[in-house]
């Protein structure tokens, strides 16, 4: 895996063991900054944004968004074999002083951090069998304040979208879903 555009571009980052996490696909990855850049129905600016990346993983896809010059990304992991890789990937871009990375889990996370965070973007990526997405959702758009929230699943999964949320865009790719909501 590797970043794809910005100041780190081609830095291959670590990535955890098959059976602990799914990464984003590169495939993936780029077509979801693509339609951040090029779509018409999503406006979003990359410089001095505020980044949260749930479920974070190896942090590829909020360290492509410090490639690309956000203020901010928090990343929320709570694998501890998987937050050592996450570290080791923050330090190989040397970027430690604009990210913090929250080590707990998601919905701790949520239900803790204090009301009224503003994130230009959230993005969510959970196992594909996490049981608990509908509380996720529920959660962000009653104590958050989002411009856009991308959420990659599984194609077969089955959702059920609080009615605060709008859906933008719903692509497939393979058998990754990506949505792109507005909060």
């Amino acid at each position: 895996m590797r970043v794809i555009s910005g100041k780190f571009k081609g830095k291959k980052l670590i990535l955890p063991d098959a059976q602990t996490t799914r990464p984003l696909r590169d495939f993936v990855k780029e077509n979801i900054f693509n339609l951040i850049m090029h779509s018409k129905e999503i406006k979003f600016n990359f410089r001095n944004s505020n980044i949260c990346d749930l479920f974070a993983g190896s942090g590829s896809f909020g360290i492509e968004y410090l490639s690309r010059d956000a203020k901010h990304v928090t990343f929320v992991e709570q694998n501890k074999s998987v937050l050592k890789i996450l570290k080791n990937n923050i330090l190989k871009i040397q970027s430690q002083s604009n990210c913090e990375i929250i080590e707990n889990d998601v919905l701790h996370f949520l239900t803790t951090r204090k009301l009224g965070i503003n994130f230009n973007l959230i993005f969510i990526d959970p196992p594909y069998q996490f049981k608990k997405v509908d509380e996720i959702f529920k959660l962000i758009t009653n104590n958050f304040r989002s411009n856009i929230i991308i959420f990659h699943t599984h194609v077969k999964n089955k959702l059920i979208l609080p009615n605060k949320l709008n859906i933008l865009i719903d692509k497939t790719y393979g058998i990754s879903r990506i949505m792109f909501l507005k909060n």
